[in-house]
């Protein structure tokens, strides 16, 4: 046996013991994803579960002028990147708490003062209004005025982002979410998806790659763009050769066809079926990621940043000279919308012959909860994601029908 040869089978066999590690530490997360909540948002499930296949895939727009039937339950399904915001907003909508109650809407505690956009929304009637009765009356639904009774109920199912955008379009769910443009995830030509959905953007995740502590604590807090890049081509295998410790790279992935892998492909290696031979294992979730680099030495991953934590730390990247850290107070920042691998959360709503704006009153009503300064900041913000700037907000409420 050469040299190489038994290099290349000592790496195989602890790549193998790795990857084989980092599956049976996440497969019991695996198997309950469908119910995974947002830590503090209580989860959506006071809907009536989180089983997202009953949706009327955009074509019951279940308006309040319809008196024969109540409003069908809104339902949604995909990414694991934009479930945090989705489901946080999907529970206080289901809450449908007052205006009095100030851990969901109406102070914030920590500042001591009310939270940003709420002054705005209690001028134009919010502050006389239950949460979800206040938006889903500007598309006109009638008030319940009862606790954890909403106009009509949401449902949040967690996959990724790829069955999201099929869901959407098999008319299985009414929102697909997605942090991959849809084009990348199923293949299309942009003519076609404008054809066929109706692309919303309900904020921005600045995707960092993370290491695990170890490395992090080795004094590894910073690669190029070029080195990351090829640690996942498989042309560098080793920590040592990037000013690390002399430790095999153990090279996480997200499962192909979710918006966080298709997002990472196409702004870092340039294209969405760029070659990623370098990887070692891959998960579905960033649940998943995240655990999986906790749980293992010399680990790399690409995930969202609502996911990061001292034990999953974000590192700072050096694209053609220009250092992006992940600090928020830097000059420049994975933050900032020039980061390279800076990318949209989609939710995306089908066209269709009974709704050939391709977005309903009840769609419109819950996005539009997002697409307020309070709701950029409670859902977006706060989950450690990129509020949209004032003049894509504007943009993204012209996407959807005129209030009543």
């Amino acid at each position: 046996m050469t040299q190489d040869t038994a290099a290349s089978t000592k790496r195989l066999s602890r790549r193998t013991f790795l990857a084989a590690s980092g599956a049976a530490g996440v497969a019991g997360l695996a198997g309950c994803s469908a119910s995974s909540t947002d830590s503090g948002s209580g989860g959506s499930d006071s809907s009536g579960g989180s089983d997202s296949s009953g949706g009327s895939g955009g074509s019951d727009s279940g308006s309040s002028g319809d008196s024969s039937s109540a409003p069908s339950m809104l339902t949604a399904e995909g990414s694991s990147t934009v479930y945090p915001i989705a489901n946080k907003g999907s529970s206080y909508w289901n809450s449908n708490p007052p205006s009095s109650d100030g851990e969901y809407w109406g102070s914030n505690e920590e500042e001591g003062n009310t939270v940003p956009g709420w002054n705005e929304l209690a001028s134009n009637g919010a502050s006389d209004m239950r949460l979800a009765d206040y938006f889903a009356s500007l598309y006109g639904f009638e008030p319940t005025g009862q606790q954890a009774t909403p106009p009509y109920p949401t449902s949040i199912g967690l996959s990724h982002s790829g069955t999201g955008c099929q869901s959407v379009v098999d008319g299985l769910v009414d929102i697909g979410n997605s942090s991959g443009p849809i084009t990348a995830e199923l293949g299309w030509s942009q003519e076609k998806a404008n054809e066929e959905v109706v692309d919303h953007v309900l904020g921005r995740d600045g995707q960092p790659v993370v290491v695990s502590s170890d490395i992090y604590e080795a004094g590894v807090t910073q690669l190029t763009g070029e080195e990351i890049r090829k640690i996942y081509q498989d042309e560098i295998t080793n920590w040592n050769e990037v000013g690390g410790p002399d430790q095999e790279i153990y090279v996480i992935g997200r499962a192909e066809g979710s918006g966080t892998d298709t997002a990472f492909r196409l702004n870092m290696l340039g294209s969405a079926d760029a070659p990623m031979s370098g990887v070692d294992t891959r998960f579905g979730q960033n649940q998943q990621v995240a655990q999986a680099v906790q749980q293992n030495e010399g680990a790399i991953a690409y995930m969202a940043l609502a996911f990061t934590s001292e034990s999953v730390r974000p590192i700072a990247i050096n694209f053609n000279g220009t250092v992006y850290k992940p600090d928020k107070d830097a000059k420049n920042t994975i933050f900032d919308s020039a980061y390279p691998l800076n990318r949209d959360l989609h939710q995306y709503t089908k066209i269709t012959e009974e709704t050939p704006s391709g977005t309903d009153m009840r769609e419109a009503a819950f996005m539009n909860m997002f697409l307020t300064d309070f709701g950029q900041q409670v859902f977006v913000k706060a989950n450690n994601y990129i509020p949209l700037p004032t003049k894509d907000i504007k943009s993204e409420f012209e996407k959807l029908p005129d209030q009543v």
